[in-house]
């Protein structure tokens, strides 16, 4: 039957989708996990085999030249045994506010000790903080760092290894900014203001001071710069990595294998924009001030020596800045670390006037579905107060959206089954002739006003929505723990339950080879099964055969899913089963559901011998 077959041929399509997205995302993604265990305890034994070394590494890197950022730690680069240790190593200056706390190393006054207090590892609240911004000697070092390149003229000037004094208050507070400063032998002062907001900007304000006799040139930096990367690889979905909005080419981004391949990439010179490292959940930035053209850069270093073998890096070169004898000048930058929190980051785009700092969240080619999706799922949360409600509320948003070209399809399949008697006629009678048969069943149905693709709808909307709503799922930080009702504690995550230890039932948890299938999964399936019931089954076998698996299928292929998702596809077929039957109803078309069911229990005719 030809709705029967657009069907099944929307039906292929979407397998072959979700075939693709298992093989090339979801295997990779969950070998990777299994391995993430074993990367961290090397991670621990590599970090416990430093501090044990007797040779701690390089003390440090020269001072700079004239257009040279530093690629090298710095003057801590000597490792430590533990994080810390590596913290009491250095003299710091403490950060605590309502998102964030650590501390500044006053060498290089660089923020390389950052907690997030709202985020925890694990959906345990008892688990550790979030530790974003790690110091240098360790393993996972991890750091922001403004700092000076100057010259002969100059003589030293703030850097990665410069020892900054403090200057009254010792604790950095959205409302008590810190206060260092730094003089050197050339009759340069640099007075450099951190403040902080109540989320996640650092604004850096230097001012230099020229006492000496003649007219000096230096430059400003900036850099992120880690050691490591994320111990689970980022997917074709969501980058991380290198990235940066600056100069005419716009929104750069570079994964980690991309940077280590082509080891330096250098856009071309801006005068606004941001750049830096992002995660799927978190990123550290650097936004240059906008009255000095920059030059930005990604790169990534091999060391022979030293406690680190490699380095990313994105960092930022100013034009040079002339101050004459007796004159000053203030250089402000700002520094973003935290959490990529939609409306955190939207605000600081349109308050702070950042351009295109929005980007910094991963929407995809796709953003005018997906950021609606997330703007919908979000408004609906306010109101509900809970993640999962507002999924299955957005779905009924959705829904009701797309009603009148569904009620339009549906209506269309109903009309068609009321006409089957007259296809089966129409196949009878042109049996040896397909022209004539497909002939005279466009003129059926031109004279009834039937669509043949008609049931192809209802399945091709889902498509769309049900991308947007896994992108929004995996890339949003909104997502991330967020709990629905019984033992979903995270909707961003597949269901734990599995199918094969009867979800939880029995004493042992499920093998790790085989696919994982919670209870979720297997709703969705039961309802997929029931909404293909609704239609007649086809006479053709191969046909029958499609309809009869393809629920089993998409169950073991949705398993491993977000739960989030895999609730919104359940709820999803519920909504249709419902409006299918009152659609039909009202069509007068036999709904087929019972029947068929019954046929599964039925005893069937044994073959005429």
């Amino acid at each position: 039957m030809e709705n029967n077959r657009n069907f099944f041929i929307t039906i292929a399509l979407s397998v072959l989708i979700l075939t693709l997205w298992q093989v090339f995302y979801m295997n990779p993604r969950m070998e990777q996990q299994r391995e993430q265990a074993r990367i961290e305890q090397q991670r621990a034994e590599a970090q416990k085999k430093e501090a044990q070394s007797t040779n701690p590494g390089a003390a440090g890197t020269p001072a700079p030249t004239a257009g040279a950022i530093p690629s090298a730690p710095g003057s801590d680069s000597v490792t430590a045994a533990s994080r810390d240790q590596a913290i009491a190593a250095t003299k710091r200056v403490k950060i605590d506010t309502p998102s964030l706390e650590g501390s500044i190393n006053l060498a290089g006054a660089r923020l390389d000790d950052l907690r997030l207090k709202h985020y925890t590892e694990t959906v345990d609240k008892n688990s550790p903080e979030i530790e974003l911004l790690n110091p240098s000697s360790l393993p996972n070092g991890y750091f922001a760092e403004i700092g000076f390149v100057g010259n002969d003229t100059t003589g030293t000037v703030p850097g990665a290894d410069t020892v900054w004094s403090v200057d009254g208050n010792p604790t950095l507070t959205p409302s008590t900014p810190v206060t260092l400063t730094f003089t050197n032998d050339k009759g340069l002062t640099f007075k450099r203001t951190i403040s902080i907001d109540n989320e996640y900007m650092f604004t850096v304000s230097d001012t230099v001071q020229n006492s000496g006799t003649a007219a000096v040139s230096l430059y400003n930096y900036g850099r992120v710069t880690r050691f490591d990367k994320p111990a689970v690889a980022s997917t074709y979905v969501l980058h991380e990595g290198l990235i940066g909005v600056t100069g005419s080419e716009g929104l750069q981004e570079y994964k980690y294998a991309k940077i280590e391949k082509d080891k330096e990439y250098t856009p071309s010179k801006s005068t606004n924009g941001w750049l830096g490292i992002t995660d799927k959940y978190w990123a550290v930035t650097l936004i240059p001030t906008e009255k000095q053209p920059f030059q930005p850069k990604f790169s990534y270093f091999e060391f022979k020596d030293g406690p680190h073998s490699h380095s990313y890096q994105s960092d930022y070169l100013s034009d040079a800045i002339s101050i004459a004898p007796g004159q000053s000048t203030t250089v402000e930058s700002e520094i973003f670390a935290g959490a990529k929190e939609v409306s955190t980051i939207n605000a600081y785009a349109k308050d702070r006037q950042i351009r295109q700092f929005d980007l910094l969240i991963d929407w995809g080619w796709f953003y005018f579905i997906t950021k609606p999706m997330f703007w919908l799922i979000d408004t609906l949360y306010k109101f509900f107060g809970n993640f999962g409600l507002a999924i299955l509320a957005t779905t009924v948003v959705v829904k009701a959206i797309f009603f009148p070209l569904a009620n339009k399809s549906y209506a269309s399949m109903a009309n068609m089954k009321k006409v089957q008697p007259k296809m089966v006629e129409i196949r009878e009678k042109y049996a040896d002739d397909k022209m004539k048969q497909q002939q005279a069943m466009m003129e059926l149905y031109k004279t009834e006003k039937i669509n043949p693709l008609a049931g192809c709808w209802p399945v091709a909307l889902q498509i769309p929505v049900f991308f947007s709503l896994y992108k929004v799922l995996y890339i949003t930080i909104e997502m991330r723990h967020a709990p629905f009702f019984g033992w979903i504690h995270d909707l961003a995550a597949p269901d734990p339950t599995s199918i094969f230890n009867l979800f939880g039932l029995l004493p042992f948890a499920a093998p790790a080879f085989l696919p994982h299938m919670g209870a979720w999964a297997v709703v969705m399936g039961i309802t997929m099964f029931l909404q293909m019931r609704m239609n007649p089954a086809p006479p053709d076998p191969t046909q029958a055969a499609i309809f009869t698996w393809m629920p089993v299928i998409f169950t073991f292929m949705m398993g491993s899913f977000p739960a989030g998702l895999v609730i919104y596809w359940a709820w999803n077929n519920t909504l249709s089963i419902l409006q299918q039957g009152v659609i039909m109803k009202r069509q007068g078309a036999k709904i087929e559901l019972w029947d068929n069911l019954a046929s599964i229990f039925r005893k069937k005719p044994s073959p005429a011998e």
